[in-house]
């Protein structure tokens, strides 16, 4: 599990704009992400961006320190070589059973600023997806987020048993509803995605006018007629804006959507007379608080939005002891697993080095001691010498076992320094089939 590692930045230590920085649009992850994997020099990587945070979690390839790794992440990432220390100071680093134990946390929504936020399990199954086809998914990475996502499916029913299912789009939806119970009107959905369904269904059932609008307008017409509202196209919206009191905005563009100018002709029409509300979901952004400013249209962006999400934050968690401990339990799970993984295949090249001992020594008996014997007799001796070889392999092998569970892969190899190189080699050869790294060689360089 060592050789696990995770960079990245959220909500907790990274504004919007610092998160827009890292983050590839969806559009050129299939190109970008190989050359993400090449320049960080990890074979295993997957990616995962959302609205309050990038995570790079990878399997090392055992020759390039976790301080190596995070700064290839960042330039790759941000375009540019990191400043002296930039790269320590933007992204945070995990590696081994910490950087398990993180995306447990990030997976089941304990990490997010909205604790138990619905959208991020799936989030992180797409992007599990996305490195599979890219063929960016090995064993080890493979094995950690196959776990995160069983804890995810335990912590849910502790979370949503609690506070119900809870996600960003509702804090959006607390401002819009603030917003029109001062100046009733409708509201424009920009952008067709989780949270802007969400926000769309949950307005409609307060009765509230909605306005779908997306750059392709069939998909519009499909949640316009889910929710019972309207469909617009981006460009007809923007060219002529139904009359709204408020605009929420998510879509995957890297440009902004909206000019100061397409800001001005949709408060024009506002049926209160006063400026419309905009809340902007998306990173990048999709209006700019420069535009919004200019137009004299107040803007309320991810980073405000996420520090609303995140104000009851701690109290939430003092209730979810229980879903702490799923974590604590799956990460000892993990290491008995990842152990046996290692060891697995140690102990059956150790089991077969025993009976090959112990029917040569047999062999060789039958040629000069045990000569007279006969095949009856001979195959009894071989009978027998392989259950010696079994019991003798058998206390070794429970004592390795427990060996790497409890003070891991260094202690395995310690335990075999002192071997005769032929049965080193071979055990090496055994570990490098299990697909998990054995050590970690000291000293290593960092690039």
């Amino acid at each position: 599990m060592h050789r696990i590692g995770v960079v990245g930045i959220s909500w907790r230590h990274g504004s919007a704009d610092a998160l827009a920085t890292l983050t590839i649009p969806k559009e050129e992850r299939e190109a970008r992400l190989p050359k993400l994997a090449d320049a960080a020099g990890v074979k295993e990587l997957v990616y995962l961006a959302t609205c309050n945070r990038v995570e790079v979690a990878f399997a090392s390839d055992g020759h390039t320190s976790l301080n190596a790794v995070r700064r290839k992440v960042f330039a790759s990432l941000a375009g540019r070589e990191p400043r002296p220390g930039e790269a320590e100071h933007t992204l945070r680093a995990w590696q081994g059973e910490g950087a398990a134990e993180h995306l447990f946390l990030v997976t089941a929504g304990l990490d997010s600023a909205r604790v138990g936020e619905s959208e991020i399990t799936g989030q992180v199954r797409e992007a599990i997806e996305q490195s599979r086809a890219l063929g960016l998914i090995g064993p080890q990475v493979e094995t950690v987020f196959t776990e995160a996502l069983k804890v995810a499916k335990r912590v849910r029913p502790v979370t949503e048993g609690r506070i119900g299912k809870v996600s960003l789009a509702q804090v959006a939806q607390r401002y819009a509803l603030e917003r029109l119970e001062r100046t009733p009107g409708a509201v424009a959905v920009v952008g067709v995605s989780p949270m802007t369904e969400q926000c769309a269904r949950e307005l409609s059932e307060h009765g509230i006018e909605v306005i779908v609008v997306n750059r392709t307008l069939a998909r519009a017409v499909e949640l316009a007629n889910a929710v019972g509202g309207e469909a617009r196209s981006l460009a007809a919206f923007r060219e002529s804006p139904d009359a709204v009191e408020a605009l929420i905005v998510a879509t995957g563009s890297k440009e902004p959507i909206f000019s100061r100018a397409d800001l001005e002709r949709i408060a024009a029409r506002t049926p209160s007379a006063i400026s419309p509300l905009v809340i902007d979901l998306a990173v990048p952004p999709n209006v700019t608080p420069e535009d919004c400013a200019a137009a004299d249209v107040p803007r309320i962006g991810m980073d405000e939005i996420t520090l609303s999400a995140a104000e009851d934050r701690e109290r939430v968690l003092a209730d979810f002891g229980e879903a702490r401990a799923i974590v604590d339990d799956s990460l000892t799970d993990l290491r008995r697993l990842m152990a046996e993984k290692l060891i697995g295949p140690m102990i059956a090249d150790l089991h077969r080095r025993y009976r090959h001992t112990a029917m040569e020594g047999v062999e060789r008996l039958f040629k000069q001691d045990l000569a007279a014997l006969g095949e009856a007799e001979k195959d009894a001796v071989r009978r027998w010498a392989e259950t010696l070889a079994r019991r003798f392999a058998h206390l070794p092998s429970v004592g390795l076992r427990d060996l790497v569970f409890q003070a891991g892969p260094a202690a395995v190899e310690a335990f075999f320094s002192h071997a005769e190189p032929e049965l080193a080699r071979e055990l090496h050869e055994a570990a490098g089939r299990s697909g998990v790294a054995l050590l970690i060689e000291e000293g290593l360089e960092e690039a």
